[in-house]
């Protein structure tokens, strides 16, 4: 098996766990950094043992070119993406796009479009989706384990302290220069929730989405949401629910739950570990592992193993962030709503805790929970399609 020559684009920030995974499989042979593209290059002591002296460059063609890398990572600012993975597939690099793929529906049109026209193939970094708990959920709700399959909820209650949106000039905007960046709670930081809950449902490409109701809220002074819910309507007339904030009281593992007839199945997405809760039986816990995406990707050049996570299984999911990017912006929640945790420098919305586990529970919004500070939002029928915006502006820093 040869080595596949990787150039990674975007190595800080998130990037840097790109890094360390990137050393990983260089240490098993089967990939090796080639470049990296940064408007600012690493310095040595950025770039962990083990991987050499890659060659830095902040032209991204430029540097694919002179690299002859066949596979691409991109971690950069969302409202890069499209244009970025474009001049790999141009080059016939294939790809590993970070979550979310682009900012608006038609965006991730354009790039799912050209990627396929250019023949190249592309893995959407939803790790999640790798898990091998996700076909075992699957393959319990098809053998009837927890009876009719009613409805998905999903639940994120982070933090994250007021730098976070000190970060970089994007975070925690909606729009930047007259671009889409649409960085909010559930489409970026809690993204996974809502990818992992319509995988669950079965519903995970846009024809599968038939309506979308949101309630988009801010604790803190930023443009997108930071406590915010989406229920999905699906093709097959069940329901996902996902609640999400940031501003938690008590920080907690992210979890989905598939609520059956007869049971229900708790998903815990970054542990890869399930609870079975059935009529007639002791609960029952599993542990699973997960397939790399990055690694599946060289598997698939190499090997011909079926991608995971292509394009068009994220569907559904970019139909969610467009129902996000057309609502109203989102609104600020009242001041005595929240307090500012002093020590950590962090908002948290009093109660929210509770209500992002009840909608998850209930598939409810926030404001049918009796949350005073909740209400819908017009965000209209996910199934629309908005037209292009303009071009996203080409930068790689993260």
């Amino acid at each position: 098996m040869s080595t596949v020559d990787i150039v990674l684009a975007g190595a800080r920030g998130h990037g840097r766990w790109h890094l360390e995974n990137i050393r990983r499989l260089q240490d098993k042979g089967i990939v090796r950094l080639a470049g990296i593209c940064e408007l600012t290059p690493l310095a040595p002591d950025e770039i962990p043992d083990g991987l050499g002296a890659p060659e830095q460059s902040a032209d991204f063609g430029a540097l694919l070119d002179s690299t002859g890398a066949r596979v691409a990572v991109i971690c950069t600012p969302i409202p890069t993406h499209t244009d970025l993975a474009l001049e790999a597939a141009r080059r016939g690099v294939h790809l590993l796009l970070e979550k979310p793929p682009a900012p608006s529906y038609a965006e991730f049109r354009r790039m799912a479009d050209g990627v396929a026209a250019a023949g190249v193939a592309c893995q959407i970094g939803f790790q999640s989706l790798g898990s091998h708990a996700v076909p075992a959920i699957r393959e319990l709700i098809g053998e009837g384990a927890i009876g009719e399959l009613e409805g998905v909820g999903g639940a994120g209650a982070w933090a994250r302290a007021e730098a976070y949106y000190r970060r970089a000039p994007w975070a925690g905007k909606r729009r930047l220069n007259g671009v889409d960046v649409i960085d909010g709670a559930l489409t970026n930081p809690l993204a996974h929730a809502v990818a992992t809950a319509l995988a669950l449902a079965d519903a995970t490409r846009a024809e599968d989405v038939t309506g979308i109701e949101t309630e988009l809220l801010r604790a803190n002074d930023i443009e997108s949401d930071d406590t915010s819910c989406v229920r999905v309507t699906t093709a097959n007339g069940r329901k996902v629910t996902v609640a999400a904030t940031l501003c938690a009281e008590d920080p907690d593992e992210p979890y989905v739950v598939a609520h059956g007839t007869r049971g229900r199945i708790t998903y815990w997405y970054k542990q890869d570990r399930v609870l079975l809760q059935r009529a007639g039986h002791g609960p029952e816990e599993y542990e699973y592992g997960r397939t790399d995406l990055l690694e599946n990707l060289v598997d698939h050049l190499t090997d011909g193993a079926d991608l995971l996570v292509v394009p068009d299984v994220t569907g559904a999911f970019m139909k969610v962030v467009e129902a996000i990017r057309t609502a109203p912006d989102p609104a600020p929640l009242p001041q005595e709503s929240w307090f500012l945790l002093a020590d950590e420098e962090r908002r948290v919305v009093r109660g929210i805790d509770g209500l992002v586990a009840a909608a998850a529970d209930t598939l409810s919004l926030y404001s049918e929970l009796g949350a005073p500070w909740a209400s819908p939002s017009a965000s209209g029928n996910a199934a629309a399609q908005a037209s292009p915006e303009d071009p996203p502006q080409n930068e790689v820093s993260t």
